[in-house]
């Protein structure tokens, strides 16, 4: 952990990425964030579906709380990058459970969270009015620990495909403008890659806008121009990662040991690691 001067330091440094095209790749271990710093990225966030998986477990808050932090904390310790976690819906129902969840989660030194507002116990999504209560829940637990976390609101309305078609956008700008009344900087959008409907949450909420790499997606200056933030990967480096393990593995087992001889050197990757 962090002292509380180098994670408001980290704090401010993430806030202003945002300002401009913000790439954000996303790790799953110490050892995926190292190397993702050593390739260069700016910041950090964390995948719960990738993390899920590295523990052999599907997506969706399948891992205990206390495994997560752990591994949050592991993450933070290997980059001097700030760091943002996808906290999924903060393993808490109610507001008062998350800001206790959301005050532990702090303490593993990150600077940004991503919260959803799916996950309730009574439908996909939490209402408007409840997910927003459960931002500023966020909001108030950051203010205690005086750390200025960046709070990205996710809405899985498109992802989820969540009531008719044709009213989702309104649906998602009017969960954007409570997120942001409610102490929200940013908001998340999965499943929405299309530009012109970006650009007008942009417009219509004011406030930071995440896109989430899918395939067919836009090119990055196409979304930037539209008035994206912020571009995260996802799964989809640990998917990377995951199916050239399985490929090698088959591989291996064949006797057909191309992927091996491919592959970076030892001495090479190991020196990766080196502090």
């Amino acid at each position: 952990m962090s002292d509380i001067r180098t994670r408001q330091e980290r704090a401010e440094q993430f806030r202003s990425l945002h300002d401009d095209f913000l790439v954000l790749p996303n790790a799953w271990d110490a050892g995926s964030a190292h190397l993702i710093t050593a390739a260069g990225a700016k910041a950090i966030a964390t995948s719960s579906g990738a993390q899920s998986w590295s523990q052999a477990v599907p997506d969706g808050r399948s891992l205990a709380m206390a495994d997560v932090l752990a591994n949050i904390e592991r993450i933070v310790a290997a980059t001097g990058l700030p760091v943002s976690a996808d906290i999924e819906n903060a393993y808490a129902d109610s507001a008062d459970g998350l800001r206790a969840t959301v005050t532990q989660f702090l303490a593993t030194g990150i600077v940004g969270v991503n919260l959803e507002d799916s996950g309730a116990s009574d439908g996909p999504l939490y209402d408007t009015a409840a997910a927003a209560d459960r931002v500023a829940a966020a909001r108030a637990a950051a203010k205690d620990t005086g750390v200025d976390l960046f709070v990205n609101a996710r809405t899985d309305v498109f992802l989820l495909a969540v009531g008719e078609e044709d009213g989702r956008l309104a649906d998602v700008i009017a969960r954007g403008n409570a997120y942001r009344e409610a102490g929200a900087d940013g908001l998340f959008v999965p499943g929405l890659l299309n530009t012109g409907a970006l650009g007008t949450v942009a417009r219509e909420t004011g406030l930071k806008i995440n896109a989430m790499w899918l395939p067919g997606a836009p090119a990055p200056e196409e979304l930037r121009d539209a008035g994206v933030s912020r571009y995260s990967a996802g799964t989809a480096i640990a998917q990377v990662a995951y199916t050239g393990a399985f490929d090698a593995a088959r591989s291996f087992l064949a006797g057909l040991y191309t992927p091996m001889v491919g592959a970076i050197d030892y001495f090479a990757f190991n020196d990766k690691f080196a502090k």
